[in-house]
């Protein structure tokens, strides 16, 4: 069971992945702002982060630059989810550090391959 931490401001959202990834076997929590999100990971060190782009105040690609320039936080995997659709988005989600770029809406098979590709053997 790996801790999975969701940064989206969609409650829609939040409660299908949740669903998703617990019955997976995962722990979920989530919270709604990218900044809310950064003290959360710094706080709890999820093992897998997903995060969404569009939200209000900071976006998910100013968060996920901010996670993995941060030394303590950089190993923690961030899976981008967006509406967000053209190339250019996922070329800059990745250079931002994140690891995966899904677009919406998300299949649940891709996702959860997803996640186990990224996760240690060991979670």
């Amino acid at each position: 069971m790996a801790k999975i931490l969701i940064i989206d401001d969609s409650p829609t959202d939040v409660r299908v992945f949740t669903t998703l990834l617990e019955g997976a076997g995962h722990a979920v929590s989530a919270v709604s702002t990218a900044e809310e999100g950064i003290e959360r990971v710094r706080g709890d060190m999820p093992d897998l982060v997903i995060m969404d782009v569009i939200m209000p105040g900071m976006n998910g690609f100013q968060a996920t630059r901010t996670l993995t320039r941060d030394p303590a936080t950089s190993n923690i995997p961030i899976v981008m989810i967006t509406t967000k659709s053209m190339e250019t988005d996922r070329v800059w989600g990745l250079r931002q550090g994140a690891r995966a770029f899904i677009t919406k809406p998300v299949k649940e098979k891709e996702l959860l391959a997803c996640i186990n590709d990224l996760l240690p053997s060991a979670a």
